[in-house]
């Protein structure tokens, strides 16, 4: 009995020991299958070394390798920035200034930027660093203030020169800051400030030119509406004058012409008879000298004709 249960549990111990090494067959195969079978995303690829050897990019999607024989590097095809910290760089009129800036890139070809360059950050900060002295030093530190897009522009043509043949674009460089020196800074807001009160006197002179220039055209403008109207006043007037004058006239030819109409009708008496009026009047005056025309001779004796026609009259009649 001894030696038929020792027998069995010698075959259970044998089939025990098969079973757990079914089991590790299958955890090490599902490990191996599982290790096979990469899920690449659409932004990346995978560089695929074959015993040490590149086979090429692989990607998007599943993509199934052979383990320990292959060796996939993953590369990030998405659009990345480098922040280059400040860097102290000489301009053409040896003004020392600290420039930081930012370099934009994407990788265009996976295999090239895992294969030509081993640490592309440190190589292209080394790079862009060598070309920014290279360009600032061309520029002198009034023009290195305004031509930022040019120092950009320059910055980014250099580089992609250099990183093309790695695989890899430069998009973009972007100049954050330009820090002058201190001294050059106090500089450079007093002159602002000096441009800033000069823009001032001028708006300021401007102004009240215009102010003068309206204020005279004013001054003009009622000077001639004041001439306008004098002349129009004075155009009234010799009008009114001038119809005054032709009424006065009017009527004193009028009265002449009556006056002329009734002497056709006075004869010679009545006129000696106003003759004599007129010397009562003399008389009654208190003036002691008289003048008389040379023509009151030939009256007076008029006077006495008409007395003595009249003296005969009255001896006839009686």
């Amino acid at each position: 009995m001894i030696d038929l249960s020792f027998a069995a549990l010698q075959a259970d111990l044998g089939t025990l020991v098969l079973v757990v090494f079914i089991i590790i067959i299958l955890l090490i195969g599902l490990g191996v299958f599982a290790s096979a079978i990469k899920i690449i995303r659409e932004y990346e690829r995978q560089v695929q070394f074959r015993l040490g050897r590149l086979v090429g990019a692989k990607g998007p999607g599943v993509v199934i390798i052979l383990p320990v024989i292959n060796r996939l590097v993953k590369v990030d095809l998405r659009e990345r920035y480098l922040e280059v910290p400040h860097q102290t760089a000489i301009t053409k009129d040896n003004a020392p200034v600290d420039i930081d800036f930012l370099i934009y890139y994407k990788v265009v070809d996976a295999s090239q930027s895992i294969v030509q360059v081993q640490n592309f950050t440190g190589a292209s900060v080394g790079l862009a660093t060598t070309t920014l002295r290279a360009v600032v030093g061309d520029i002198p530190l009034d023009e290195l203030l305004s031509k930022r897009e040019q120092i950009n522009a320059i910055l980014r043509t250099r580089l992609d020169e250099v990183t093309e043949r790695w695989g890899i674009k430069v998009t973009n460089v972007e100049i954050r800051e330009i820090r002058p020196p201190k001294d050059v800074q106090d500089a450079m807001v007093k002159q602002m400030t000096a441009e800033r009160s000069r823009r001032a006197l001028v708006t300021e002179s401007d102004g009240i030119r215009e102010s003068s220039v309206l204020k005279a055209e004013g001054n003009k403008n009622a000077a001639i509406l004041q001439a306008e109207g004098d002349k129009q006043s004075a155009i009234l007037r010799a009008e009114g004058n001038k119809q005054s004058q032709i009424l006065s006239a009017e009527g004193y030819s009028q009265a002449l012409g009556l006056i002329f109409g009734a002497a056709k009708n006075i004869d010679a008496r009545t006129m000696a008879l106003q003759y004599l009026d007129m010397l009562k009047s003399l008389g009654a005056s208190p003036s002691t000298k008289y003048i008389l025309p040379m023509e009151f001779t030939s009256m007076i004796s008029q006077l006495r004709g008409f007395l003595q026609e009249s003296s005969r009259d009255q001896d006839q009649k009686s």
